[in-house]
């Protein structure tokens, strides 16, 4: 239990809407998750793996409804929609607190009321911030235990005063006395799930869904939506990127920050292995950084999350060697197929596919079934100190200096391989024109077509999106210009003209970073060009690789007529953030307007 009256007053509150049948408090003893996982086990929700194959492991199959985020039913309620943006959607908080208390009124009946204390960071780290998660599923029990520190510890540092974010969630499906559940919890109806978000209150409300980010609060609602808010408000950063660190072969080590969107690599590039001698990598963390600044002028990143919560299909010993090793045990999956010999496959494991298996519907599959065994946002859950690359200094409560922020997107074309910003400014432009190429077609975009996604936010802001590139820009007012992190925009997905990457990728991105890595140090030159500073085609090492200089200047160039192009794509989207614009981002699109015009 706890001294924090508000806490106790506020969980009490709870359970007089949902009226569950008891209330746990989360303690995060190793005893309390396996007792979770018993009660799934007992329940048909979960299958142990082999134990041999995969010790400590289970799979879980989730309702075909409940797959993945809830983006269209994610919701930021701020008390005024301006101050939602053009890029969220908005519901007036009195009328969504309304409608989904009369929606929590019983929603815990025949069920156990989970209160779970966790630590987005390290507990004690002046970087980290307490939240309580209140919920009715013992999956989300043991998927926070992993994702964040959780329990009795947790409780001792919010002490009798603390200030901690308020999550509330249910899968929305109350049992009737004696009934069990039939299959995952959760509200098959995608358009009575909500995620919603209250930003002046720190309060997030969850319903309906049992998986992922719409259920592990922690995750994307709390340490990017609302812990924007807060970071905007205190002056720090909160960001969905990756932390590396880098070392040299003289053994003088980098921190560095990387911010994609989905589908370009991120978590493969924060266990990258290098293909040049002599340079190792290490993980920080693979999908969230809090930044603040020390005493120093630097800024200092955490990774708030103890966690990774990785897409599993593509993930194999040749894609992410050291994501496999890490879910070999006491690993959570979630909408994998399951194999005979009770072990689990997914596509794209670099194994070939079971003759016979049980797929992510619990239906029987082979490989002529014509769709796939695991769904395509299959997920692990496991324990980041289980990474086999995983830093020494993960888990400093102070954090680590950042040199560098990589920014990117999947870009066919137009965008060089790398791009060093000029300046601060200039690189807070560069992480707001980024996005990606939309692959695939749906009401509202089409195939071809730049998904803007500033500094891979789009999904995940709280607040209006041309605010949040203003904080960007304030922060960077906060300390002098030579101790803040330079700002890199690279590009691996450049294709030639019959459509094939000119770039390999994967471990051969460590080739790109050394040169960044130079860049910091002042042993690498470059090329001041109308979009910024380029490698020399030489100065990148491509020893070994299928590669040629002329290849390496076509990775390079600066197509005039392209880049026009592309600003009349960014004025389009700037259009949208009405007179939230930053006047400093209009001022860096007119001059790199005027530049492409003197070439």
């Amino acid at each position: 239990m706890t001294k924090n009256l508000e806490l106790t007053k506020w969980v009490d509150e709870v359970a007089a809407l949902c009226k569950p049948d008891s209330v746990h408090w989360a303690t995060g003893t190793e005893e309390e998750y396996q007792d979770m996982l018993n009660i799934m086990l007992d329940a048909g929700l979960a299958t142990k793996l082999d134990e041999k194959k995969k010790p400590g492991c289970y799979l879980f199959r989730s309702h075909p409804s409940d797959v993945a985020r809830a983006e269209m039913r994610t919701f930021i309620a701020s008390r005024k929609e301006e101050d939602a943006g053009p890029t969220n959607n908005w519901i007036d908080p009195v009328e969504l607190k309304a409608t989904m208390t009369k929606l929590y009124d019983g929603c815990m009946s025949g069920r156990v009321m989970y209160v779970i204390p966790f630590s987005m960071g390290p507990i004690g780290s002046p970087i980290a911030k307490i939240g309580v998660e209140i919920s009715d599923s013992p999956y989300v029990m043991i998927n926070m235990r992993i994702m964040t520190r959780i329990g009795t510890a947790v409780l001792e540092a919010l002490g009798e005063n603390g200030e901690f974010v308020r999550c509330l969630h249910s899968v929305g499906k109350p049992l009737a006395a004696g009934e069990k559940d039939d299959g995952w919890p959760c509200v098959p109806n995608v358009a009575e799930k909500y995620i919603s978000h209250f930003p002046e209150e720190r309060m997030i409300w969850s319903f309906g869904s049992g998986y992922g980010g719409n259920a592990l609060l922690g995750k994307k609602c709390f340490a990017l939506r609302i812990a924007g808010v807060q970071a905007r408000d205190e002056g720090w950063l909160a960001e969905h990127m990756l932390i590396m660190k880098l070392t040299s072969p003289e053994g003088k080590s980098y921190y560095i920050t990387g911010a994609f969107p989905s589908a370009c690599g991120k978590t493969n590039l924060a266990m990258l292995e290098p293909t040049i001698p002599g340079w190792k990598v290490e993980t920080i963390g693979d999908d969230i950084a809090w930044m603040k600044f020390g005493e120093d002028g630097r800024l200092y990143a955490i990774n708030p999350e103890a966690g990774f919560f990785g897409v599993i299909p593509g993930t194999s010993m040749q894609s992410n060697p050291n994501a496999v090793k890490q879910t070999l045990s006491n690993s959570i999956y979630t909408n994998a197929g399951l194999t005979d010999d009770n072990d689990v496959w997914w596509e794209g494991s670099g194994l070939p596919a079971p003759d016979h298996l049980i797929d992510w519907k619990g239906n029987d599959w082979t490989p002529e079934s014509g769709e796939p065994a695991a769904h395509a946002n299959a997920r692990f859950t496991t324990p980041a100190a289980q990474c086999p690359v995983i830093a020494p200094e993960w888990e400093d409560p102070a954090g680590v200096p950042i040199s560098a922020i990589l920014i990117g997107g999947r870009r066919q074309a137009t965008i060089p391989l790398v791009n060093e910003s000029t300046d601060w400014n200039h690189g807070i432009f560069l992480g707001s024109i980024m996005g990606s190429e939309i692959t695939t077609a749906d009401i509202t975009d089409k195939v071809g077509q730049v998904r803007r996604d500033p500094f891979a936010m789009l999904p995940f802001m709280g607040y209006h999106m041309g605010d949040y590139l203003q904080h960007w820009i304030n922060i960077g007012k906060k300390t002098d210009a030579d101790k803040l992190p330079k700002i890199y925009f690279v590009n691996w997905f450049r294709k030639d003209e019959e459509g094939k990457f000119m770039w390999p990728g994967f471990g051969d991105n460590s080739r790109v970073i050394k040169w960044i890595i130079e860049r910091l140090s002042g042993d690498a030159k470059a090329e001041t060009t109308a979009i910024g500073n380029l490698p020399l085609p030489d100065a990148i090492d491509i020893s070994g690789l299928d590669i040629t200089l002329a290849d390496m200047e076509k990775l390079l160039t600066v197509d005039k007529e392209a880049w026009l192009a592309e600003i009349e794509s960014i004025r389009e989207n700037y259009l949208s953030y009405g007179n939230r614009l930053p006047a400093e981002l209009a001022a860096e699109l007119d001059k790199l307007q005027a530049r492409l015009n003197e070439m």
